[in-house]
């Protein structure tokens, strides 16, 4: 089983990569492998409505959403990792994810999620609320912690010193290895996956 991780930080090795990797630590020592896929800091194109993603995928091939989605098929769950800008998630993850959901949401379905958050004082709870949209949307359990999952640090590394956003991280991993433990002993069960009902769509303006 394999948890793949986005870092949503244009900084690849700052604050929310060490909270991401505190989750990751955690759970190799519960037997899941983990990978922390970065955004990095080139420009991630915004999603642009043109519907023709679910034919090939995302038609912009000039940044890593497609890469993204190609690991996210393979992957038994995911944690999205995101800096607080201004009490909301960082623009690049928004417009990463609005495109990978779009266009491959089947790649997520069912697989369990979470999101972390990292400030330097507030907005983190807002952040979290934003992300965890996509799994509501998604079908995909979603894995708390034992407090809100997010971490507080301001210049690269501070994060190590938040004792308890880090104890809130390993224990989002135990949960996490649980849910994914028990999703597979419910598929050596025979269980199936739930039904899923479709036809009905409304839209509030005729």
């Amino acid at each position: 089983m394999k948890v793949l991780m986005l870092n949503g930080s244009a900084h690849q090795k700052g604050n929310t990569y060490l909270s991401l990797l505190e989750v990751g630590k955690t759970l190799e020592k519960e037997g899941i492998e983990y990978e922390i896929f970065q955004i990095g800091g080139a420009p991630v194109r915004d999603c642009i409505g043109c519907g023709k993603c679910s034919e090939k995928g995302c038609v912009f091939d000039d940044d890593k959403v497609n890469e993204f989605v190609a690991k996210a098929k393979e992957a038994d769950g995911f944690v999205f990792g995101t800096p607080v800008y201004y009490a909301h998630p960082s623009g690049r993850i928004l417009s990463f994810l609005d495109r990978a959901f779009y266009s491959s949401g089947q790649a997520f379905a069912f697989k369990p999620g979470a999101a972390v958050a990292v400030a330097r004082r507030g907005g983190t709870s807002a952040s979290f609320d934003v992300l965890n949209k996509y799994f509501g949307i998604s079908r995909m359990p979603v894995v708390g912690s034992t407090y809100w999952n997010q971490v507080h640090g301001c210049v690269p590394g501070e994060a190590s010193l938040d004792t308890e956003g880090l104890q809130t991280m390993r224990n989002l991993a135990h949960n996490m290895a649980w849910m994914l433990k028990c999703f597979e002993a419910g598929k050596a069960a025979g269980i199936p996956l739930p039904e899923t009902e479709r036809g009905e769509r409304m839209n509030f303006i005729r």
